[in-house]
C-alpha cells in the first residue's frame, strides 16, 4: 500500500511538471507527453498491485495448508 501511494504521488508529481514543458514545448506535444508519463505511472502501479496481491494471495494459501495439515494431524492420532 505505501508503494502504491508512493507511485500515485510521484504520478502526481510529473504530472504538475507538465506545467515547465508548456512554456517550452507546443501544447500538443507538451499534452503527448503528460499522456506517456501518466501511462508509465500506470503501469507501474498495476504491476505493483498484482505483485503484492500475488504475495498475499500465496500467503493466505500456505496458512491455510498449514492449518490444514494440523486439522489432519489431529484427525489421524484420534482414530
Amino acid at each position: 500500500m505505501k508503494r502504491l501511494i508512493g507511485l500515485l504521488i510521484s504520478g502526481a508529481l510529473v504530472f504538475g511538471s507538465a506545467g515547465v514543458i508548456f512554456a517550452q514545448e507546443s501544447v500538443k506535444q507538451a499534452t503527448k507527453d503528460v499522456g506517456k508519463d501518466t501511462e508509465k505511472v500506470a503501469k507501474a502501479t498495476g504491476r505493483t498491485v498484482k505483485k503484492t496481491t500475488k504475495k498475499v494471495v500465496h500467503k493466505g494459501a500456505h496458512a491455510t495448508q498449514k492449518g490444514s495439515a494440523k486439522v489432519e494431524k489431529k484427525t489421524e492420532t484420534t482414530k
